[in-house]
């Protein structure tokens, strides 16, 4: 089942505009998007979370409008938000019961069956009889799902699932929502590139409110090639190398820094050429950079 987002437009009483036009289609499997913190991802998933009015625009989930058959669009939604509390003396099992109702599952026997169908596909079985208040943060995550996935949702959304996880609870985590992606269309709004690059077929990148890119990941790696030149350089030589180039990321390394640069050709001897990754489009579409900005022709 398709999403299509058109024209969606968001300001808020302050004057921010948190959504300017946004235009999206959405494909079942992984989606990203991308954009760091404040650039409008989490007003664009309550906004389809039907949580919030946009001002202006349209949202069709299939044939179904989601802007005014809201009640329809939740019976086949699932939403694991950025933030959201769990009754911690609860027990597992209890609680995704309690959900499992709420949802619309009224029969006794199919509603146990559902719960620990759940509880065993996003690994909480074995501690389906614990509190969620002695749950570890990747727990907490994965029963986030777990309710997400209650009704066999056609569209799942998930707001920065992975902040926050240590390296293996992420990698579990990641690997449930590739599952999940195979049979739904899930969103992937974060700030983190690598957990698009590890997950998604189709992303966008936001700021400010406004799409600047929507890509397949690798096409848009491959647009980058010949772009991106990296040089290893003293703290102190930063400030006057980005007044003369145009560098769009830096990490530090043993004491130095690494910078990436993005051109049409050689900086300087002191550049060598680097393969691109998702990264270095990410910083180069921030950056403004119109090569960054458009895909390859198929």
């Amino acid at each position: 089942m398709e999403l299509r987002i058109r024209d969606l437009a968001k300001t808020y009483p302050n004057g921010v505009h948190a959504l300017r036009n946004v235009t999206l289609t959405i494909p079942r499997g992984m989606f990203g998007l991308l954009g760091p913190n404040g650039a409008g991802k989490s007003t664009l998933m309550r906004t389809l979370a039907t949580l919030q009015e946009p001002d202006a625009g349209t949202i069709h989930l299939g044939e179904i409008d989601l802007l005014q058959r809201k009640e329809e669009v939740r019976r086949t939604l699932g939403y694991l938000p950025q933030s959201f509390g769990f009754y911690p003396r609860a027990k597992a099992e209890r609680l995704l019961e309690h959900f499992a109702v709420l949802k619309g599952i009224a029969e006794r026997g199919v509603r146990r069956d559902v719960v620990e169908a759940l509880l065993r596909r996003t690994n909480l079985w074995d501690v389906r009889g614990k509190r969620v208040g002695t749950f570890s943060g990747g727990m907490r995550q994965r029963l986030g799902v777990a309710v997400a996935l209650l009704g066999n949702p056609k569209l799942i959304i998930v707001d920065e699932p992975t902040a926050g996880l240590d390296p293996a609870e992420r990698v579990r985590f990641l690997n449930l929502l590739g599952e999940i992606g195979e049979e739904s269309a899930v969103i992937l709004s974060t700030h983190i590139v690598e957990d698009v690059e590890e997950l998604c077929s189709r992303m966008a990148i936001i700021d400010r409110g406004e799409i600047l890119l929507e890509a397949d990941p690798p096409r848009a790696v491959e647009a980058m090639r010949g772009l991106i030149w990296r040089r290893t350089v003293d703290r102190d030589e930063l400030p006057a190398l980005e007044r003369e180039l145009s560098v769009i990321s830096t990490k530090m390394l043993a004491g130095r820094t690494i910078v990436h640069v993005h051109a049409e050709a050689s900086p300087g001897a002191e550049f060598a050429p680097v393969e691109p990754d998702l990264k270095d489009v990410y910083f180069s579409v921030l950056a403004g950079h119109p090569s960054a900005r458009s895909e390859p022709a198929s």
